[in-house]
């Protein structure tokens, strides 16, 4: 099963952007592994000097945004693992900006950082590979809107990618 499947009722529009610009033709585990080395990488040959670096007042560093990427990951799986357990339960959204102002990525290195991220995703990774087809296609409501497994999956992916074509054009 890949992205060329997907049908766009399977996740709020708001979302088309990160999922538009996937590669159509992998899978979820696959992409999962794929962007897992492909942000390690990135992230590690980031100088120094701009970890904590904000390219305008107000917006986040480089390390709050790893970090925010970190805990959207881990919402968006906890998403997932409910709705492929069947719960039925209307999923509240979160504040992303209340997150960064609380998780205090600047105390932290970016050793620390992409350690956590490894792990998490490992686990992303776990969740998403114990799946079957009829759990991925399972749809239920988070932040008022109805989803899939397999989106959330794709939505995981192309949030990271979309963050991290914005450092590339913002703080780098």
């Amino acid at each position: 099963m890949n992205l060329n499947t997907m049908k766009t009722s399977e996740y709020n529009s708001y979302y088309k952007p990160y999922i538009d610009a996937l590669n159509k033709d992998i899978g979820i585990v696959d992409g999962l592994k794929q962007n897992l080395d492909d942000l390690v990488s990135f992230y590690s040959n980031i100088p120094q000097e701009k970890h904590n670096y904000a390219y305008a007042e107000g917006k986040w560093t480089i390390k709050d945004v790893l970090l925010h990427t970190i805990d959207t990951e881990r919402v968006f799986a906890y998403r997932a693992l409910r709705i492929a357990r069947h719960d039925k339960t209307p999923l509240a959204g979160f504040e992303q900006n209340d997150y960064v102002d609380y998780a205090f990525a600047a105390n932290r290195s970016i050793e620390s950082l992409l350690e956590e991220y490894r792990a998490v995703r490992q686990a992303t990774i776990a969740l998403f590979g114990s799946f079957d087809t009829d759990s991925l296609l399972l749809i239920g409501e988070a932040s008022g809107f109805p989803i899939s497994v397999r989106a959330i999956g794709y939505i995981i992916m192309g949030h990271e990618n979309h963050h991290v074509k914005i450092i590339k054009e913002r703080y780098l």
